[in-house]
């Protein structure tokens, strides 16, 4: 694989060099417009030489839907440091001022390609022509499913992929309609045979995530159970992490949500990171703008940077 200098990041606002200083600036105000992925890295770390130039590619071929921040750990500590950037490299992923997603270490680039992709989606920079010309009927499809009617919704989905089979709203939205109508075998099946050009789009991940939410529900245990575990036992993590998983299978997904908050309060460690991930997977799972999402961004960034 060709390395490049980490430092060697394209002249202009897409991707460039970022400090403690300008943090604020080129992070938490510019992802409110656009999102930001922000690289910490250092000149003798090995994986970052491989890292930065997939990031900064798969970055420029989202064509401004996304922009990229490269933070050297060596002479800016503060905000690593606030993130608890415990190795590197590190990429963290920010919207609307507010740390949505991130991984440690290198990946092949054929992740970093579908990592930036599903960042870049938030911002909603890669709806394409046909998408938009279909977007009413996508909206109207998305408003019978918020209202429960999730069998028009699919037929719906199912009508606009007749006209666009690549659309990776629709093929999303169809996932999510067999979802709520708690067919996991069909709605597994329709992802399954996804069309590879759409198959790493932000739309079709939110169905991804949405899928794996529901085979962790199959295994859930009741709620009224599990709350009697979490009363007798406050300290009992993983009561705590079942009933979330138990709560949102029951459709009540903000309460699922600061279960998780209050776990990842009690031990953001607990079981490797397992709250922070399983809220990252109901973020993903729902709408960038949903506002259970919003205000769980919120709260887990203010608990990150306390």
């Amino acid at each position: 694989m060709l390395e490049l200098d980490p430092k060697a990041a394209p002249k202009g606002d897409l991707i460039k060099e970022g400090s403690d200083a300008t943090f604020m600036d080129d992070v938490i105000e510019a992802s409110k417009t656009v999102p930001v992925i922000v690289d910490f890295w250092a000149t003798w770390c090995g994986p970052c030489r491989t890292l930065g130039p997939a990031l900064e590619a798969a970055v420029t071929k989202a064509k401004g839907a996304v922009k990229m921040v490269k933070i050297d750990v060596d002479a800016n500590q503060a905000y690593a440091g606030q993130l608890r950037v415990q190795s590197i490299p590190t990429v963290y992923a920010f919207w609307q001022g507010q740390p949505v997603d991130g991984f440690q270490g290198a990946l092949p680039p054929s992740q970093v390609d579908q990592f930036v992709t599903k960042i870049a989606g938030m911002g909603n920079g890669a709806a394409g022509e046909d998408e938009e010309d279909l977007s009413a009927a996508i909206e109207a499809a998305e408003q019978m499913l918020e209202e429960g009617a999730a069998a028009d919704a699919a037929e719906t989905f199912a009508a606009i992929l007749q006209e666009d089979p690549a659309n990776a709203a629709a093929y999303g939205g169809l996932v999510r309609s067999y979802l709520a109508m708690k067919d996991v075998e069909q709605a597994e099946a329709i992802l399954n045979g996804a069309p590879a050009e759409i198959a790493t789009s932000a739309e079709v991940e939110t169905a991804r995530a949405a899928l794996a939410l529901a085979r962790k529900a199959e295994k859930a245990g009741p709620v009224d159970a599990l709350r009697a575990k979490i009363e007798a036992n406050p300290a009992d993590h993983q009561a705590r992490f079942d009933l979330a998983t138990a709560l949102h299978a029951s459709g009540k997904v903000e309460e699922a949500v600061n279960e998780l908050l209050d776990l990842f309060r009690r031990d953001r460690e607990w079981n490797d990171g397992a709250a922070k991930a399983q809220l990252f997977e109901i973020f993903n799972s729902l709408k960038a703008t949903d506002p259970v999402v919003l205000n769980g961004r919120r709260k887990l960034s203010s608990m990150i940077f306390a």
